[in-house]
């Protein structure tokens, strides 16, 4: 009876670990630039990016997706290629290039780089609904290296999702971002255009 057992024990332990070994993958995911230019004169100055800092419930290699109004999901098959925040300063800064139309735009830090300006983000909601929408609300400020201006203002945005996975989930959220950039680089230019 005991060597009986013990053989249940052992094959029981052993078809776990089959199990686990053919559970699926996990699938790795970006956000991308996708911030169009509109032709204007290219920019004269140089732009930092960052810090970022991002909702903790979404500061983590996995989507948190959310499943009711009061409710999240961790997925841990489908995650993040790296650290959440510093992909969306890196987003940025690459919109921003693109919308101020010029390659002096850098996610910070970056040694021997002296911006013009630099962009802080207060990410307060990222909400993802897989096959939904992607939600953004944001704080970000726009300061001067020479002087005491700052600009700030708030985006949101509601995404539409179009498709049911997580590749078009991401892709939503980098269309919200470019809307935030372009909300950015709107303000930087305003600014400059004022100078006397």
């Amino acid at each position: 009876m005991k060597n009986t057992f013990r053989h249940l024990i052992f094959f029981g332990a052993i078809a776990a670990l089959a199990a686990g070994c053919a559970s699926s993958p996990s699938k790795f995911y970006t956000l991308n630039s996708t911030a169009i230019g509109d032709g204007k004169s290219e920019a004269q100055y140089a732009v930092a990016v960052g810090p970022v800092t991002i909702p903790a419930e979404v500061d983590r290699p996995q989507f948190t997706v959310q499943v009711a109004p009061n409710r999240v999901a961790i997925d841990e098959f489908n995650r993040w290629a790296e650290p959440l925040n510093e992909n969306i300063a890196h987003v940025v800064a690459a919109d921003l290039s693109k919308l101020l139309g010029t390659p002096r735009v850098a996610a910070v830090p970056l040694a021997n780089f002296d911006p013009s300006y630099h962009v802080t983000i207060d990410i307060q909601q990222f909400e993802s609904v897989p096959g939904k929408s992607a939600q953004l609300e944001a704080v970000w400020v726009v300061h001067k290296a020479a002087g005491s201006m700052t600009l700030s203002g708030r985006t949101l945005v509601d995404e539409r999702v179009s498709g049911s996975g997580f590749e078009a989930l991401a892709a939503a959220h980098s269309r919200a971002l470019a809307k935030m950039s372009a909300d950015i680089a709107a303000a930087i230019r305003t600014e400059v255009d004022q100078k006397p």
